[in-house]
């Protein structure tokens, strides 16, 4: 799977709206609606602030581990 199925996957599975994760993430809500869209990745500040809110590893985002 894509980094944009599983980021949307997880974020559905969070809790958070994606307002609340993007001022989680102090970026603009349209970040997260791109990244969904897989219009572009976050960088790896951001892959490691993502990984702690949406409590799933980088390896499962990524797409190299199928659990996370």
């Amino acid at each position: 799977m894509k980094f944009s199925t599983r980021f949307a996957e997880a974020l559905n599975h969070s809790g958070f709206s994606q307002k609340e994760l993007a001022n989680a993430l102090n970026i603009a809500e349209s970040n997260i609606t791109n990244w969904k869209k897989g219009e572009n990745l976050p960088s790896v500040d951001l892959l490691y602030k993502l990984c702690i809110l949406l409590d799933e590893s980088s390896d499962y985002l990524l797409g190299l581990k199928d659990d996370n």
